[in-house]
């Protein structure tokens, strides 16, 4: 699993200069410790990460093939801002995955996927008492990943991450108000409820509810940072 949450890569796993810093500022924009639209430059990441240009400009070209840059030639890259157009596409795609994961997930739990929940959940309540969102976030796609991995999906947990890149800079948004952390472990230990009980029907409400809390979300966000928005 990958409980970061960090990009999915290739099966070749073998890890560049590039890599790492793509990596590190992939981490940076989807937890906001990069806003959207701060400006970067090649010379000042690479002194940054004490790497050479080349693996910097790499690294740029990727995640701006991912829409998290925008690279404007002789001038500054900016990390981009948040488009709700790409967010809806991807709660949409998501979903629909996660729906047919979820049932599929109910026909195959077992006593010892279950053990692996509930360590989840509790470490889940323990960054909500802390108060930690990179934490919660964290554990969020950990959950996630187990249900792929209980419905025998892991692959799909790619397709998940890749939908959520648009989505989770939001997220962190919300993330910072305990009772949001609050009412999305709420959500995860019903879906766990109805995997222990083979309930198909209550899990796919219950996703379809965890997934639409993304209109709150996004509405909340622009209401504090509209700056962030670029539509």
């Amino acid at each position: 699993m990958n409980p970061t949450g960090a990009a999915p890569r290739p099966d070749d796993d073998r890890q560049t200069a590039a890599d790492e810093v793509f990596d590190s500022l992939h981490r940076d924009i989807r937890s906001l410790r990069l806003t959207p639209g701060t400006r970067l430059s090649e010379a000042d990441v690479a002194r940054r990460l004490a790497v050479s240009r080349q693996p910097v400009r790499e690294a740029f070209i990727r995640l701006g093939d991912m829409n998290l840059l925008h690279i404007r030639p002789q001038r500054a890259t900016v990390v981009r801002r948040i488009a709700e157009a790409d967010m809806q596409q991807a709660r949409f795609v998501r979903t629909a995955v996660e729906i047919e994961v979820a049932q599929r997930a109910c026909t195959a739990f077992t006593p010892g996927h279950e053990a692996e929940f509930r360590r989840n959940l509790a470490r889940q309540a323990r960054a909500v008492a802390d108060d930690d969102p990179d934490g919660f976030h964290a554990l969020d796609y950990e959950f996630h990943q187990l249900l792929c991995d209980t419905a025998g999906c892991p692959f799909v947990s790619r397709t998940i991450a890749a939908t959520k890149l648009h989505v989770d800079r939001v997220c962190m948004i919300s993330l910072n108000d305990r009772g949001a952390m609050a009412t999305l472990l709420q959500d995860h230990e019903g879906i766990v409820a109805c995997l222990g009980c083979g309930d198909r029907e209550g899990i796919v409400a219950l996703v379809r509810l965890h997934l639409s809390r993304l209109d709150h979300v996004i509405a909340t966000a622009r209401q504090k940072h509209p700056e962030y928005f670029e539509d």
